[in-house]
């Protein structure tokens, strides 16, 4: 497997005086613009603020042990190894791979509030082969029946409304009148709650199924029902680790930029976009300007309007509601084998999920009772941790910090922790070693308000809500990032960028 350190600085005195193109930004959806404009023989120059690429993909290190504070799941891997063979690598599950996949067995462990407890696999079939043992054969069928129904959904939606450029409501109304089927595969007018609640009775698979709004920081009382394809994105085609932490995604994008040619400069950052004529020309760091043909912007859209470049926010749509935050720590916890051994993944259930998702999305503050996240990251991505120790990754969902929101998640993570200690999945001892809430985010990620994944999808116009990559008013200009077409989470951001060096490539 590939490895590169990700880390080197450099001084604005030693950047060019142009370039082709200037990615600013170096995470998903910039790394992967970066490296698919490198092998089309572009000059790109990409430009990161922090001393460290990958944008929410982080690491820290403690007591010479590196974590993962961020993503834990990679899903879509081929997009990811369609960017990689665009320089002569490659994504797979042997040794030989640049990027290994890892398929923990079982992948999730789903803890709900009645003492039901629930494996979920990698391979779909061992999935439904578990839920036949813990919730009987009634609700294996039902799982079944639903993931047919999302991957229907996927289906018919993928190439519209990920793989190709932002859709307009134009779109939709052509999808409904050209492919009239495929428009009520994707059930646009239900929401996920009630086309779940239709389809599923168990009350834990209920819950199970809800949750994959959150994988894009949004409500399913209210998103639409298209979301469910989330579930077969994940459960279907698979959620993988990733041989040697998240990291390694990270690295291996920069490893791919290295040998396609691109330009990475960290500890650089970009102050503002330059604008000459109504068309975007180049960057300035401090005081020295680079010029370019086109500029792609992988950081918040909500950074470009209010200090990258304030003129476009007229060319851009009206901005739509945040996705959620969220509240995360790191704890150096007690290695267990056995019987109380760990799995990869937890899911430790609220009593009320309807309850969470009204806090964090109508009362704007940190749930009560809030469902709880792990992910132990020896198990899960085969990262080496301390001696008799492990890294287990701790995450709650709270509100993005608009409206007035109070940033609560240090309680919450406190509240979280005495709650794991009583249940004894953690021992009293586990010592925190890193924490970030919404604010760490906020101060992390300019213009997020520590939103994990931009805008929320919680009403039906928002696929048409994101900005588009090509910003048609402002030629040159083009946006890669969570909170730009596709969306938020690792495989859809190396996505925006890809769809973004596309525009480049094929004005």
């Amino acid at each position: 497997m590939t490895t590169t350190t990700t880390t080197t600085t450099t001084t604005t005195a030693a950047l060019p005086e142009r370039s082709d193109v200037i990615v600013v930004g170096g995470g998903m959806g910039g790394l992967g613009a970066a490296v698919r404009l490198g092998a089309a023989g572009r000059r790109v120059l990409l430009l990161e603020a922090a001393d460290q690429l990958g944008g929410k993909i982080g690491t820290e290190t403690v007591d010479g042990v590196a974590f993962d504070t961020g993503p834990s799941v990679l899903t879509l891997p081929d997009i990811l190894d369609g960017v990689l063979r665009l320089a002569g690598m490659r994504v797979g599950h042997d040794d030989g791979a640049d990027l290994q996949l890892v398929s923990p067995t079982p992948a999730f462990r789903y803890r709900f509030d009645d003492g039901a407890v629930l494996d979920v696999c990698v391979a779909v079939e061992d999935t439904l082969a578990s839920v036949q043992r813990s919730l009987g054969d009634d609700a294996a069928r039902e799982l079944r029946g639903f993931l047919a129904y999302a991957q229907g959904i996927w289906d018919a939606s993928r190439d519209d409304f990920v793989f190709g450029p932002a859709p307009t409501m134009f779109d939709l109304v052509r999808l409904g009148m050209t492919r009239p089927f495929d428009m009520l595969k994707v059930d646009p007018l239900s929401s996920m709650k009630g086309a779940i609640e239709r389809r599923v009775t168990s009350p834990a698979l209920r819950q199970l199924l809800l949750r994959y709004a959150t994988y894009n920081g949004s409500d399913p009382l209210t998103a639409p029902a298209t979301l469910n394809c989330i579930a077969h994105v994940e459960l279907s085609l698979g959620g993988f680790g990733v041989r040697g932490g998240m990291a390694a995604v990270r690295d291996v994008l920069h490893e791919a930029c290295r040998r396609v040619g691109v330009d990475v400069r960290t500890a650089t950052p970009v102050t503002r976009l330059l604008e000459e004529g109504g068309r975007v020309v180049g960057v300035a760091v401090g005081e020295r300007v680079v010029r370019a043909d086109a500029v792609v912007v992988n950081a918040d859209v909500a950074w470009l309007r209010e200090q990258g470049l304030p003129s476009v926010d007229r060319a851009l749509p009206k901005p739509a509601p945040l996705s959620m935050s969220g509240a995360t720590m790191v704890l150096r916890a007690r290695r267990r084998r056995g019987e109380q051994g760990r799995v990869a993944h937890e899911v430790l259930f609220c009593r009320d999920y309807a309850a969470e998702f009204d806090d964090i999305f109508r009362r704007r503050r940190g749930p009560r009772d809030p469902t709880i996240y792990l992910c132990a990251q020896e198990l899960a991505h085969g990262r080496a941790g301390w001696a008799g120790h492990e890294p287990l990754f701790v995450m709650i969902n709270l509100p993005a910090l608009d409206d007035g929101v109070v940033d609560d998640g240090d309680a919450l993570l406190d509240a979280a922790k005495a709650r794991l200690v009583a249940r004894g999945l953690i021992d009293t001892d586990d010592r925190e070693v890193w924490r970030r809430s919404s604010t760490g985010l906020a101060t992390r990620f300019p213009g997020s308000r520590g939103s994990l994944y931009g805008a929320a999808s919680n009403t039906r116009a928002s696929a048409f809500s994101r900005a588009a990559n090509a910003v048609g008013a402002r030629p040159g200009l083009f946006l890669a990032s969570g909170s730009a077409h596709p969306g938020g989470g690792v495989p859809l951001c190396v996505q925006s960028g890809l769809l973004a060096a596309d525009a480049i490539l094929n004005p």
